[in-house]
């Protein structure tokens, strides 16, 4: 049978791994003056936005409401991604050996399979798939800028779906399952993650230290505020970099710059997230 690649990172790379994604955890501390003034454009944007427009924004938020119970419409297909890790792990070993080669994955290939894979083999996945939807998003915020303060009202929630998007994949690279509720749960915390300041920042890595504690998951579930003000929050987040996206015409610019670095940051949270709990369990494991 066609073997599996194994991981066997020694616990020195762990450990060296897991000290990196500390460090940047402790770089997201640090957040600018004007980070704070989120709320200012829309607090303009609410007076100056049709009720139409206000009505299918608050219909496009509530749909987010499902996703923690059931996924909704933004449960992404595992299987997409899964062949993602298999065909990186297929060209791994290429590499190692210098030719083509028939010892790659297993034809039967699953979420427990690639949570076995090296690190580097998840890492390059996931960035792939950060690159492509970067280059989405940027894309969409081309699209969206054309109208100014009229099309941005459809960009956010657009932008929301795939910041959720993103951050599924990111947890299926590391070998997590999104259709597990839990698994939705810590990806919402992900983006409030992102989106929050400095205390917001400290508190959600104190929760998230508990997670995989089956003894204190209650206390982080408990802690979990209402989708909607994580939601909301996100929103408000990035409000300053979009201010100039309602100017129509020159909003595509802003909104290519500002979609770009939305995506990335989350993309990047998902990433290192994941990835720490990935290296914790794995050290775990090898203590035992």
């Amino acid at each position: 049978m066609k073997q599996v690649v194994p991981y066997r990172e020694s616990q020195d790379l762990l450990r060296h791994e897991l000290n990196t994604i500390e460090a940047w955890e402790k770089e997201q501390k640090d957040v600018f003056f004007w980070e704070k003034i989120g709320r200012w454009p829309f607090m303009l944007l609410d007076r100056l936005t049709p009720k139409i427009i206000k009505d299918k924004l608050e219909q496009l938020l509530n749909e987010l409401g499902s996703f923690i119970q059931n996924g909704g419409k933004y449960l992404v297909k595992e299987e997409t991604v899964l062949n993602k890790l298999k065909q990186t792990a297929r060209e791994h070993i290429t590499r190692q050996n210098g030719t083509d080669s028939d010892h790659g994955p297993e034809s039967a290939w699953g979420l427990k399979q690639s949570a076995e894979l090296p690190l580097t083999i998840m890492d390059q996945t996931a960035d792939e798939i950060i690159s492509g939807r970067v280059t989405f998003a940027t894309a969409q915020g081309v699209t969206t800028g054309i109208g100014g303060v009229f099309t941005i009202a459809a960009d956010i929630p657009i932008l929301l779906g795939l910041s959720l998007k993103v951050l599924q994949e990111m947890a299926l690279c590391y070998g997590f399952n999104p259709d597990d509720k839990q698994e939705r749960i810590f990806i919402i915390k992900c983006m409030q993650f992102a989106s929050s300041d400095i205390v917001g920042k400290k508190a959600v890595l104190e929760e998230l230290a508990l997670f995989d504690d089956p003894s204190r998951q209650a206390q982080v579930f408990s802690q979990m505020q209402g989708w909607r003000e994580v939601v909301n929050t996100y929103r408000d987040q990035f409000g300053w970099k979009k201010l100039l996206q309602m100017v129509p015409i020159a909003g595509i610019l802003f909104g290519s710059i500002a979609n770009r670095s939305a995506i990335r940051d989350v993309a990047e949270a998902g990433k290192m997230l994941y990835k720490k709990r990935r290296i914790l369990i794995r050290l775990a494991e090898a203590k035992n």
